[in-house]
């Protein structure tokens, strides 16, 4: 099953967001899908309410009702801040400061998270690929922007040393990256046409 991130994610009955990125446990195992809705919050949807999932499309055995009452991914806080001399806000104000809510002992991996090889940057995560029999993690996906170009690039979870702060450092040099063989992807292309 290949997660697809920035991706439609429906419900039973409509269309609740689009995918954001996903929450792995400690053996690598995906526990939540993060849903970004098109206003509010983002949410943390359970995987056990993925149905299937498509290139384009997460389908979810849940009501779009039941969406919107799922734990929040990010929590506002408001810090009030105070004119100085070196500012040019006219009074106090308030500003919000967002906080991810990551479940203990789990980790947040999204699209556009940075790939650092051994050697230095890699590129940056695109997609997730996920055994069905037992939902964890197989492969991260780099594509666009990183150094191989248009190629898919498919790096085995084995691979990964770790993750801090957004980044996912792992064991693996460039050249090891470049020589791994391609894992099938069922994504869709974008056709550029001329009109």
């Amino acid at each position: 099953m290949d997660i697809p991130v920035d991706a439609d994610v429906k419900c039973v009955d409509g269309l609740c967001g689009r995918s954001a990125g996903v929450i792995i446990g400690q053996r690598n195992q995906v526990t939540h899908i993060i849903i970004k809705p098109s206003y509010g919050l983002e949410r943390l949807a359970p995987v056990d309410k993925v149905a299937e999932t498509s290139p384009a499309v997460i389908h979810l055995r849940c009501t779009v009702d039941e969406v919107e009452q799922m734990d929040n991914f990010i929590e506002q806080e408001y810090v009030m801040i105070w004119p100085d001399a070196f500012m040019w806000v006219p009074a106090p104000q308030m500003i919000p400061v967002p906080h991810r809510l990551i479940p203990k002992g789990e980790l947040a991996i999204e699209r556009g998270s940075n790939v650092e090889a051994a050697d230095g940057h890699a590129g940056k995560v695109d997609e997730l690929i996920v055994d069905p029999a037992d939902e964890h993690i197989t492969h991260l996906v780099l594509r666009e922007g990183h150094l191989w170009g248009q190629k898919d690039v498919t790096i085995p979870v084995s691979g990964i040393d770790r993750i801090e702060d957004d980044t996912i450092y792992l064991k693996l040099d460039k050249h090891t990256i470049e020589s791994l063989p391609s894992v099938p992807l069922r994504r869709q292309r974008k056709q550029v046409g001329v009109q």
